[in-house]
């Protein structure tokens, strides 16, 4: 550290003197003072905003084709009839009804406005970023937590299953996975529990089995942190003093030991994130991913990398979204770690 941070930190030091912050606020004053993690969980934020007010932020609907213009370059405008726009365009009637017929970031093979495909696509990304983080941590924690708090052979035979699956190269079972579901889903089922999934997953435009196949697998080195860190709780003195007093298990691992562990699992977790976001564009960029036309950044680049010397910007603006989205979480998980654990805390 250099000598113009220690006395920046002295004199903020010397201004709290008096006052008592708990370690969570300790916590989220060192996270605002890393500026690159702020920055990072701001366009989080805006993404999701994004997201959730899509329409707003794109003039078209992701599926809406204009074939007499596809492959259009950035910026350029094309020829639409009014009754056309007053039904398709988003911005119609708006301050923003010139992008009704000009393609801001070009069209796709299809004529179908990129920007739009893009806008949309960032809830395909965020969808599964946060379904499958919180299937890890689910199943993870509760994995790890009865595992670690059980000991003895329970937790021997529950770590040798772990290790079993982590000899497992994880990507080909999820290929395989996302075959068979596909496979299944275009066969169809006439009842059962399968034939409620196909249908879930039709209306999720072919997410649903994306998050079961990414969420369901990933869980095993939440489940190793979670049981490192009951191991590590279940010894502390609260503890021996919560079954002094007669306090069950139950009680135990879920008034004690879970909303302790909760906190390095949840830091574990946003730094897992952007490989979810990198997982679910590579099983799209193969075809395994979501159905079309729903929009995909992985399926947009498959869709323009043939022709990518002709027209860059099929690839260009997508694969700028999923590096920047993906370093924005890197950032802002990054900086939630250097927050939260004390140990790193001053190195900066």
């Amino acid at each position: 550290m250099t000598p113009e941070k220690q006395l920046e930190q002295l004199v903020d030091n010397n201004k709290d003197l008096g006052k008592s912050r708990s370690p969570l606020q300790d916590a989220m004053r060192e996270f605002r003072r890393n500026k690159i993690a702020v920055g990072g969980m701001v366009f989080v934020v805006f993404v999701m905003i994004v997201a959730i007010a899509a329409p707003v932020f794109a003039p078209y609907h992701y599926a809406t084709q204009n074939l007499r213009n596809n492959r259009a370059k950035p910026m350029e405008g094309y020829d639409i009839l009014v009754s056309y726009a007053e039904k398709e365009c988003h911005w119609y009637n708006t301050p923003l009804e010139w992008g009704c017929t000009v393609f801001i970031a070009g069209s796709d093979a299809l004529g179908r406005d990129l920007w739009s495909r893009i806008v949309y696509g960032t809830r395909v990304s965020l969808s599964v970023a946060l379904a499958a983080a919180t299937v890890s941590l689910v199943i993870g924690l509760i994995y790890g937590t009865v595992s670690g708090y059980s000991g003895g052979r329970v937790d021997n035979l529950m770590m040798r299953i772990v290790d079993f699956l982590y000899a497992i190269p994880l990507l080909p079972i999820i290929i395989l996975m996302t075959v068979y579901f596909n496979a299944v889903s275009r066969q169809g089922a006439e009842s059962g529990l399968m034939s409620v999934l196909i249908n879930l997953d039709r209306l999720a435009g072919g997410l649903l089995f994306v998050f079961i196949a990414i969420g369901a697998l990933n869980w095993i080195g939440m489940a190793r942190l979670a049981r490192g860190q009951v191991l590590s709780y279940k010894e502390k003195e609260f503890v021996e003093a919560a079954r002094a007093i007669g306090a069950g298990n139950g009680h135990i691992i879920f008034k004690h030991l879970i909303p302790n562990v909760l906190g390095p699992l949840l830091i574990a977790e946003s730094m897992a994130i952007p490989g979810y976001i990198f997982l679910e564009a590579a099983l799209s960029f193969i075809g395994l991913g979501v159905t079309p036309p729903t929009p995909s950044w992985g399926a947009m680049i498959n869709e323009g990398y043939s022709g990518i010397r002709s027209n860059p910007h099929l690839v260009l603006f997508p694969g700028v979204a999923l590096s920047v989205l993906t370093l924005a979480f890197n950032f802002m998980g990054d900086g939630m770690r250097d927050a939260f654990d004390t140990r790193l805390r001053g190195r900066n």
